[in-house]
């Protein structure tokens, strides 16, 4: 359990990091990052800009506050969806069965058949990196729900025979009663681990489509701060600064999200264990 605590303490901190620097300091920026020119171009990191500028005259660290942000808020909003609508229908499908077991489980089945990754790469192209982050959001929502469905339907499926779930369907307790109130919160810290994973693929994803150039780059995100900064020879001119500090800022971000997600995972593992004992 200590080694637990302290892989959850960790990768909180570095989110916690990440939080401040996406959720708070973005609205103290002295500067409208979508503005080219703003500033100096080509600047070397110094005490009025921490980690230089960019050739198009943008300040680094603040841009990569608003890409942090931007990512944040696309991985937060596909996590929350994606795992609310994923564990409701899983646990719906296990737990009543029949018709709506099998449309439920064919829908799940025909989502995760079908390849995401072209189809993204398809639409970005259609649009011409002019995709919103919303659009971008839904479409990975739909992607990413069937996963956690396919797993919630199995443990509704172990759990519907149980004593204390035949007490409540006896005493009257309606079926989203016994869904939300009595089998959910035995699957709370795993849901919690899904989520925390869920927010990594989808900043994944999304960097991955940016750094191709088909993802919206009109708005930062850690993957068009690479996107633009490889568009505009960032590594020939050694401008480290500028193709470095959102590559540094992913992998300790998903660092960060890694340790919180298998802390989630081995505190689920744990609570089955002693719930079995």
């Amino acid at each position: 359990m200590s080694r637990l605590n302290n892989r959850l303490k960790f990768g909180t901190f570095l989110l916690a990091i990440f939080l401040i620097l996406g959720g708070i300091l973005p609205f103290f920026s002295p500067y409208d990052v979508r503005s080219w020119n703003a500033v100096p171009r080509n600047l070397s990191p110094s005490a009025e800009h921490f980690l230089g500028t960019t050739n198009l005259g943008q300040d680094t660290f603040w841009l990569l506050t608003f890409a942090i942000q931007n990512s944040l808020i696309i991985g937060v909003v596909v996590a929350f969806f994606a795992t609310a609508i994923g564990v409701l229908a899983g646990l719906t499908a296990g737990f009543i069965g029949g018709i709506v077991d099998r449309v439920l489980t064919l829908l799940m089945d025909v989502f995760i058949v079908v390849p995401s990754l072209p189809i993204l790469i398809l639409m970005a192209s259609l649009l011409q990196g002019r995709a919103s982050l919303l659009l971008i959001s839904i479409i990975l929502i739909l992607f990413n729900w069937p996963w956690p469905a396919r797993q919630a339907r199995s443990i509704a499926l172990s759990m519907r025979e149980r004593e204390f779930i035949n007490t409540a369907r006896f005493s009257g307790s309606s079926t989203l009663f016994i869904i939300t109130r009595e089998i959910l919160p035995y699957i709370l810290s795993w849901v919690m681990a899904n989520f925390v994973n869920t927010v990594l693929v989808a900043i994944a994803t999304e960097s991955g489509l940016a750094v191709i150039g088909l993802s919206s780059l009109e708005q930062a995100t850690l993957g068009t701060m690479i996107y633009w900064a490889l568009q505009h020879q960032a590594l020939l001119g050694q401008r480290w600064w500028w193709i470095g500090s959102p590559v540094v800022a992913i992998i300790v971000l998903f660092f960060g999200l890694f340790l919180i997600s298998t802390g989630f995972s081995d505190m689920s593992a744990e609570k089955r264990g002693h719930q079995y004992a």
